[in-house]
């Protein structure tokens, strides 16, 4: 129910809905209408910018499952994505139709998840850190010395994913599929965390031995979480490869598995809204760099070569201002911006 100060519900289900009114149905409505002609208005680079945020929200809402929800730290994020990417890259070359590729790929990657994930039953904070670092550098390892299952240092070369004969061979077309398969990884995020298994997930990150003693089987939602999140994954991983068009080790280095940590932690921990805005602001970063060195070269042109160089500290000094003064995420800073015109202009 919508009253003139807010929303007030008398049911469990009206308030665990996923849009509550409808004004958010209809602001959702409009802003994919937006989203669904953005192709027309924007360039080829942008759009191209674009196709990059949609995997990035995929690979961070899926880490933001584990370790903003369930309390499961992990290093190796960017490694299991590589894992999707090199599975589903090897089953279109294998003539698997692509769906099928991008679902296998994810599979395999949930797979390999949950067997890294076994040891988070006795591990946790730092030590489980350390060991999906682990994970991580043995991964890497598998990818450049992976013969002709992962291309070794050549890497694999892919055609444009097709559908029915459909080929998105273009960055507009390419735009529309990623578009679908973001879309669809939110909703089932959301939709998680609102099941009995995002509650159980809360109730690990909380407190595990609360959520034991209330009976919740810590090994097999700590693994689920674990499946789930590799699964997502790898999914935004054999997306990636099929976007470039190639794929090589040195995509999916520890520095990746850094910037999607990056994501969730500006986006907000635990917040499906946050590894949006998260994705955004990271995959955004560089261009608002390149752009400010461009526009400052007109006044010192040796700006430019600087700018880049400083392109790493800023990232580390963004990070860590985050941290200081907007702890909670982006996605906190939205919440207050909607509570405080929700009441407006009551001040409490």
């Amino acid at each position: 129910m919508q009253g003139k100060c807010g929303l007030f519900f008398t049911t469990y289900e009206g308030e665990a809905q996923v849009f509550q009114s409808g004004f958010q149905k209809l602001v959702i409505g409009l802003f994919l209408v937006l989203l669904c002609v953005a192709p027309l208005i924007l360039n080829t680079h942008q759009t191209s910018i674009m196709n990059l945020i949609f995997i990035s929200v995929i690979g961070a809402v899926s880490l933001n499952l584990l370790t903003g929800v369930c309390g499961q730290i992990s290093l190796g994020h960017g490694a299991f994505i590589g894992v999707g990417a090199y599975a589903a890259g090897q089953c279109s070359i294998h003539g698997v139709p692509f769906p099928l590729a991008i679902l296998t790929g994810g599979l395999i990657t949930a797979m390999v998840g949950m067997v890294f994930g076994v040891p988070s039953l006795r591990l946790k904070g730092i030590y489980l850190a350390i060991a999906t670092l682990a994970a991580q550098l043995v991964l890497e390892y598998v990818f450049l010395h992976g013969g002709a299952l992962t291309g070794g240092s050549n890497g694999l070369l892919l055609d444009p994913p097709s559908l029915f004969g459909f080929s998105f061979d273009s960055e507009g077309r390419m735009y529309f599929l990623l578009l679908s398969f973001a879309a669809a990884s939110l909703l089932m995020v959301t939709n998680i965390m609102r099941s009995k298994y995002g509650r159980a997930f809360v109730s690990i990150r909380d407190f595990y031995l609360s959520a034991e003693i209330v009976g919740v089987n810590l090994f097999w939602y700590k693994l689920i979480a674990f499946g789930v999140s590799s699964f997502l994954a790898g999914v935004a991983g054999g997306l990636w490869g099929h976007y470039t068009g190639y794929i090589s080790a040195e995509q999916f280095n520890i520095g990746l598995s850094i910037s999607y940590l990056a994501m969730i932690i500006i986006g907000g921990l635990g917040s499906v809204l946050g590894s949006v805005f998260g994705a955004a602001f990271i995959v955004l970063l560089p261009e608002v760099l390149n752009a400010l060195a461009n526009t400052l070269s007109a006044f010192l042109p040796d700006i430019s070569q600087y700018i880049v160089a400083l392109r790493e500290g800023v990232f580390g000094l963004v990070l860590i201002l985050f941290l200081i003064f907007e702890p909670e995420g982006l996605a906190h800073r939205w919440r207050l911006v909607k509570a405080y015109w929700k009441l407006y202009p009551f001040a409490h």
